[in-house]
């Protein structure tokens, strides 16, 4: 077993990806209450390309999170699959690896052939990995309405400085922006 030293040595660095309202809501009855395809394409641009055809990113996520997946898209496609729960009799394609928390799924990460890791959902997964020493970017679409959610991203402000924003996005009467947020302690070069 690895001591403090070795597994913070052996932990990857992630980014997080998030959709939410105007409340910092990111789902309703565990699924995600906005159907916006350009946002989905985005979504899948970022977490699936690579610099080399022979490398995958990761994507983590928490049980919920992979439940609320429609099924015809379980596993996400060109991406390797973790999910996170502390259910050891939890069932997963044999594709898919489980761990019981994100220190685990890391240090799994850092000798797995993968170019990037994205934390992906849901709000206790979030939760955990915003203050987390590996974390690094939050890739954030900003929807600018209210979904009347039951499921809300913490408050990350004092955590993270916006770096970018996309000029408005629009699709049918829902607005948006692509936002990326850098911890307070680094800036993008």
């Amino acid at each position: 077993m690895f001591n403090q030293i070795e597994r913070d040595l052996f932990q990857r660095r992630f980014d997080l990806v998030f959709a939410c309202d105007q409340q910092r809501g990111i789902g309703k009855t565990n699924s995600i209450p906005w159907h916006l395809k350009a946002e989905i394409s985005h979504f899948r641009k970022l977490t699936s390309c690579t610099s080399e055809s022979a490398l995958q990113n990761a994507v983590i996520m928490g049980r919920r999170t992979w439940e609320s997946l429609p099924e015809k898209y379980r596993p996400l496609p060109n991406r390797h699959n973790i999910v996170l729960t502390r259910n050891t009799n939890y069932q997963l394609p044999a594709t898919v690896s489980r761990f019981s928390n994100l220190d685990h799924a890391l240090s799994y990460l850092a000798k797995a052939a993968v170019e990037r890791v994205f934390v992906i959902g849901g709000a206790d997964v979030f939760a955990q990995a915003i203050g987390h020493k590996n974390c690094g970017l939050l890739y954030l679409t900003e929807i600018m309405q209210n979904f009347d959610c039951d499921t809300f991203l913490p408050d990350f402000s004092k955590a993270f400085t916006l770096q970018e924003c996309s000029e408005k996005q629009s699709e049918g009467s829902v607005d948006y922006y692509y936002k990326v947020y850098a911890p307070k302690q680094e800036t993008i070069s």
